[in-house]
């Protein structure tokens, strides 16, 4: 089973930057073992199923809410599929095959 969970989560009373907070998110995310990606908007997620998946986003919350934030926000998507593995990998795979070996992130560079 293959259960591939897109959340983003973060604390609403820090002001404008929320950096250090969602940095301690996916340090937690990547500890945890999970197959993970960090997007712009919000992490990408695959665990063998739903209840490994949520109990990565209560985490979350629970650590934002650790450093002292009185209300937190997560938005979240999930795709369950039982008979699919390595969905999170497949599912890029699948319009590359498509299209070829394209830069899923134009233009998106570090700064330095």
């Amino acid at each position: 089973m293959s259960v591939v969970l897109e959340f983003s989560v973060f604390p609403l009373d820090r002001g404008v930057s929320v950096s250090e907070e969602v940095s301690q998110v996916i340090e937690m995310i990547h500890n945890s073992g999970v197959e993970y990606q960090l997007t712009a908007m919000g992490t990408l997620i695959e665990t063998a199923n739903l209840d490994d998946a949520l109990a990565i986003v209560e985490k979350a919350t629970q650590l934002i809410h650790s450093t002292g934030c009185k209300r937190v926000y997560a938005a979240v998507k999930i795709d369950s599929y039982p008979t699919r593995e390595h969905g999170l990998r497949g599912k890029i795979r699948s319009i590359q095959d498509r299209l070829g070996d394209i830069n899923l992130n134009p233009g998106i560079e570090s700064e330095q």
